[in-house]
């Protein structure tokens, strides 16, 4: 295992991305003494609780041990929460480069091509870290996607975890499978998303 500390950015959409698809990454980076910063693009205010969500980020990141001042929430125009709302990856790109050249960062996480749920807000942030990734000067920079799964997949519980095991195992190292240690800890990030219970 490599003992290099590493200097992270995890890129999401929406307050709650980050507890209910990557806290599992952050817990194991954060573990392992790697240093985690979140870029939010957004405020998730498609429903007018931007400012509410943006606090219950804040709060679930302190139970993943990531420090508010490692965590960025923009309410940017052109980046507005909503399944209709296309956002440019030249402009995530841009706002990628800023963050990643401020901090001195060396791996940057986010969604694959898909979005997990297949929002449309995922999958630009997708496309706007391939476009930034794209970019001659960012060859420092490695970069890590979670893998979208199959709806058969992802309420097959335990099962799961031999498809993805053996998948990791076949990968020549290009994959990495984390088990989640925590799932309690995992719970109560989400638990502070409480505006996105229904």
């Amino acid at each position: 295992e490599d003992s290099q500390k590493r200097k992270v950015i995890l890129v999401v959409a929406h307050p709650d991305d980050e507890a209910m698809f990557f806290s599992p990454t952050i817990l194991y980076l954060t573990s392992k003494g790697h240093t985690v910063h979140i870029l939010c693009l957004s405020t998730g205010n498609a429903d007018g609780k931007g400012n509410v969500r943006k606090e219950e980020l804040y709060h679930a990141c302190s139970s993943l041990k990531v420090p508010r001042q490692h965590i960025k929430i923009l309410d940017h125009p052109d980046l507005q929460d909503g399944f209709d709302n296309m956002w440019s990856s030249i402009l995530i790109a841009k706002i990628i480069k800023e963050e990643t050249a401020s901090l001195g960062l060396d791996l940057l996480i986010t969604f694959d091509s898909y979005g997990i749920s297949g929002h449309r807000n995922h999958r630009d942030v997708h496309n706007g870290v391939c476009t930034f990734l794209c970019e001659d000067s960012q060859r420092g920079i490695e970069a890590w996607e979670l893998l979208s799964t199959s709806i058969i997949r992802k309420y097959s519980g335990p099962m799961d975890l031999w498809l993805s095991a053996l998948f990791a195992s076949s990968s020549r190292g290009q994959m990495h499978c984390l088990l989640n240690e925590h799932p309690v800890k995992s719970f109560m990030a989400m638990a502070q998303h409480q505006s996105q219970w229904i």
